[in-house]
């Protein structure tokens, strides 16, 4: 899916968070959408945040060769919508 090492861009992420509400999995998608709904974020905004969760997973597999980490992806879907990979102070 991806020959020339280029990394999902923001519409193929979102593309696939889609994907994960339709299907329900992982559930954890879904829940994190239901949440920060519920707290007044816009769904559009919701579904951004959680693409942005979903692009550390893509890059790092991308990157490292390593394997998609759920357990890790559900961590920083949980932190949302606080967002503690932007530290760059």
């Amino acid at each position: 899916m991806m020959q020339d090492e280029e990394f999902m861009t923001g519409d193929m992420l979102v593309e696939t968070v889609e994907n994960q509400l339709a299907e329900g999995n992982p559930i954890k998608v879904k829940e994190t959408l239901m949440r920060l709904m519920m707290t007044g974020t816009p769904r559009e905004e919701a579904i951004q945040m959680i693409a942005c969760a979903l692009s550390i997973e893509v890059y790092d597999v991308a990157k490292n060769g390593g394997s998609f980490d759920l357990k890790r992806y559900s961590e920083n879907l949980n932190a949302l919508p606080d967002m503690p990979w932007d530290f760059e102070d």
